[in-house]
């Protein structure tokens, strides 16, 4: 069986330090690699960008970030819409924008629904990411974007299609907007943190007229009756409970520990909610 490349991006590493942000830069901008890109210009593209994403409520808030870039789709649409055979998929699965054919094709760039295709004015030109394909035809086995990363975002797989299809089960992998049916090369770990919901609070007891907060409390959350989820909280009393769908209804909260019980119930909508200070009693 034929193996082609694919990309895993683990978004609970990523810091959004922009290691490969400017790897990404360096490697194209000013940089003419006949065949496979155009310069990418100084100013105006990000072929590699990374998308901040914010969750939750004063004062349990975090933060995650998603690299995106061309996702060098098997049923690509910019593939569907270039002329001329300007848009080709290589036997190994990678996308590439034919740095001559492509120009003043506008609608290579249109066509991609990341935005992940830019267009470049000066030159008339579509342009994306090429997966760094000039350094894996030269026998580089990962990309400059892995190369750089101090924290192991990014992993560069060259394998066949079982293979694949096992590393996304075991590791839930998931690619973005699945219901647009491209299938990405491009796929992702870990984006709960981005697409799911969390429910978070803080559990205090009342020691002698004083709030105090209380760590190791047990937390459980039920839904119907049927428990979901469970977890303890933290040193400064503090709880989340992760990996809920948004709009999923109604949930109940039962926090307890030496000093008592307190329950809570919740609504869970499009965002994260934070439901207040728990006081055991």
């Amino acid at each position: 069986m034929s193996k082609s490349w694919h990309l895993i991006v683990d978004v609970e590493r990523c810091n959004n330090c922009r290691a490969c942000f400017l790897a990404v830069k360096d490697e194209y901008i000013g940089n003419d690699f006949p065949g496979y890109s155009a310069p990418q210009p100084a100013q105006g593209h990000n072929w590699l960008d990374i998308r901040r994403h914010e969750r939750g409520r004063y004062p349990i808030v975090d933060a995650h970030f998603v690299p995106v870039m061309c996702n060098h789709c098997e049923d690509a649409p910019c593939m569907k819409v270039a002329e001329n055979g300007a848009v080709t998929r290589r036997d190994d699965g990678l996308v590439i924008i034919d740095p001559v054919k492509a120009k003043g094709q506008k609608q290579i760039a249109e066509a991609c629904p990341y935005g992940a295709v830019s267009w470049n004015e000066e030159a008339q030109l579509p342009q994306a990411w090429t997966f760094d394909a000039h350094l894996l035809d030269q026998g580089w086995d990962r990309v400059r974007a892995e190369q750089c990363c101090p924290t192991g975002v990014f992993r560069t797989l060259k394998v066949d299609d079982a293979e694949m299809q096992r590393l996304t089960e075991a590791e839930n992998l998931t690619v973005l907007q699945p219901e647009l049916g491209t299938r990405p090369r491009v796929h992702y770990k870990n984006m709960h943190l981005i697409t799911d919901c969390f429910i978070s609070g803080t559990v205090v007891e009342n020691r002698q007229g004083v709030e105090e907060c209380v760590a190791e409390a047990e937390v459980v959350l039920s839904r119907e009756g049927v428990e979901i989820a469970r977890t303890r909280t933290d040193t400064f009393g503090e709880f989340k409970l992760d990996h809920l769908p948004p709009h999923s209804g109604e949930y109940q909260v039962e926090v307890s520990g030496p000093a008592g019980r307190q329950q809570a119930q919740v609504t869970l909508g499009a965002e994260s909610p934070y439901i207040g200070v728990l006081t055991l009693r």
